[in-house]
């Protein structure tokens, strides 16, 4: 595995999370919560300076960073302190991380797309026998919707699958030469891969945008786009559709990255950039996702219990939060170290 890539991998993996505190440490300082300590990084500290009230920090280890506020996991009774923030101040800090790693997404999906276009869905073949043919799809038709659902690339096809349980036909709006058609078909299902399909075969190239409008536009598709697959991945691990040692953490994100680093290198430093943007934004949305869930300890979480505050009129009693937060530091670690066994078992199996 190349030293470089691996060091690219880890300084995207980084920006990502620093974006993610960046996100804290900018709300915290609006709604005036004291925030001793700002770091990239974890470790030594290789070089520190103080303004505001606020240590900036860089340390040895460049893998992440974190945003320290005032009494956000410990007894604090000063009055910059997290805890004495209304819930409503205390829940936009913690929002702010995932929607900075939205923020971070989204702004990567513009300058992909507007940069290199996007798959449209057209089909570049439709088998005879196959649902799709049967349903009077033909070549060049442009889906553009199936069962309600806007259709904007081929990987919103996928999605769709992905989601998809058999027991309703699916009806498909598509547009073909220009004119706008509608058909109702039932896929097929493959028993081997587990999931239906519809029987074409969709070109994969993209196409320029317009416009930077639509370039815009696009950009919130494709953060929709990534959000809808973590949410539907997610299912599909706790349905038992996808096997636990799939899950892939940091080392697995190495390993990707160097492949695609390794595999982009023959077209230039432009597709390298463009297919490392795209990883990003994949890791930045997967990100905002997971720190949304309602688990202890995640900001999902530590919102969850601010939600209930609000409707019971009064907080959890801070020592119990703190032990339900605990333990789920301690059931996140344990999956952390299961997730870096399989990483290895993977990378030594290759």
């Amino acid at each position: 595995m190349n030293i470089l890539n691996i060091l690219l991998a880890v300084l995207v993996f980084s920006l990502l999370v620093v974006t993610h505190e960046l996100g804290h440490f900018l709300l915290a300082k609006k709604n005036g919560v004291g925030v001793p300590e700002f770091c990239i990084g974890f470790g030594p500290k290789l070089l520190c300076f103080e303004k505001g009230g606020t240590e900036y920090s860089l340390r040895l280890i460049p893998f992440g960073g974190a945003c320290i506020m005032e009494g956000e996991d410990e007894d604090s009774d000063a009055e910059n302190s997290f805890p004495k923030k209304s819930p409503w101040a205390r829940l936009s800090i913690l929002a702010a991380g995932p929607f900075f790693n939205f923020l971070t997404a989204y702004i990567l999906a513009v300058v992909v797309i507007g940069t290199v276009g996007i798959d449209k869905p057209y089909l570049s073949a439709v088998p005879e026998g196959m649902p799709a043919e049967e349903a009077g799809l033909l070549e060049g038709d442009l889906i553009t919707r199936m069962n309600g659902k806007t259709i904007k690339s081929y990987r919103d096809v996928s999605l769709f699958f992905m989601n998809y349980d058999g027991k309703d036909e699916i009806t498909v709006g598509y547009e073909r030469d220009g004119k706008a058609g509608e058909t109702v078909f039932r896929p097929a299902y493959d028993e081997e891969r587990n999931t239906y399909y519809m029987g074409v075969s969709v070109y994969t190239y993209r196409r320029p945008v317009d416009h930077v409008l639509e370039a815009l536009g696009l950009g919130f598709h494709e953060v929709k786009y990534w959000m809808e697959y973590t949410w539907a991945s997610l299912g599909m691990l706790f349905t038992g559709r996808v096997p636990v040692t799939e899950l892939s953490g940091p080392v697995g994100i190495v390993s990707v990255v160097n492949d695609v680093v390794e595999e982009s290198k023959t077209d230039g430093a432009f597709y390298v950039f463009i297919n490392l943007a795209n990883i990003s934004l994949l890791l930045s949305v997967n990100l905002g996702v997971m720190n949304l869930l309602p688990f202890p300890a995640l900001d999902g979480g530590r919102i969850l219990f601010i939600l209930f505050e609000l409707i019971r009129g009064k907080p959890v009693p801070s020592e119990k939060e703190g032990i339900v937060h605990m333990v789920g530091m301690v059931l996140l670690m344990l999956l952390m170290t299961f997730v870096f066994y399989n990483d290895i078992v993977r990378l030594i199996g290759r």
